[in-house]
């Protein structure tokens, strides 16, 4: 009995959601990464593709109040790639266009001196404003020797995320 009222929420969740599903326990922590103070997260939906991060507490109308938006950079920037491939990156975008932080989820590019993974690339993301240069040698360090790899993904950092404001930004009420 236990097993079908589970099932039966879980549908109805799903159903709810327009048919995507929640996300699963490793992406929750990687959204988690992004917005510390959330206390939900919805489903990935829209257009441009993306998950919401939701505050505790009620807001106007009693919904939660929305905190920012998490996106893969591949999902809006797909033509864009490193030495080895696409590199996918999950980032944080707060409603005043600041980046709450960049997470490098997937590549195949190479190790070492040559490496996207390093934490500091990552690192100088968090509080970038989506009107900053996002320019290499720049406002951004490069970190390692990967200039075909490092272009690339400032390319698609600075691409999705000005796409993400554009679109999902302008279209917030005020006051939220």
């Amino acid at each position: 009995m236990a097993i079908a009222v589970v099932l039966i929420a879980v549908t109805a969740v799903w159903a709810v959601a327009g048919g995507q599903s929640a996300p699963d326990a490793r992406q929750q922590a990687r959204l988690k990464q992004l917005f510390p103070a959330a206390s939900a997260f919805s489903p990935k939906a829209g257009d441009p593709p993306h998950y919401t991060a939701y505050g505790a507490g009620a807001a106007a109308a009693g919904k939660q109040p929305v905190l920012g938006y998490a996106f893969y950079t591949t999902d809006l920037i797909p033509l864009e790639r490193g030495y080895g491939g696409p590199i996918v990156m999950l980032v944080g975008l707060d409603l005043k266009g600041v980046m709450t932080g960049l997470i490098v989820v997937d590549h195949h590019e190479p190790y070492g001196d040559f490496s996207i993974e390093r934490a500091e690339f990552s690192r100088q993301f968090r509080g970038k404003d989506i009107r900053d240069p996002f320019k290499l040698g720049e406002d951004i360090d490069a970190v390692s020797r990967a200039t075909i790899t490092m272009s690339s993904a400032v390319r698609a950092i600075r691409g999705s995320v000005r796409r993400a404001a554009r679109t999902l930004l302008t279209a917030q009420p005020q006051g939220q």
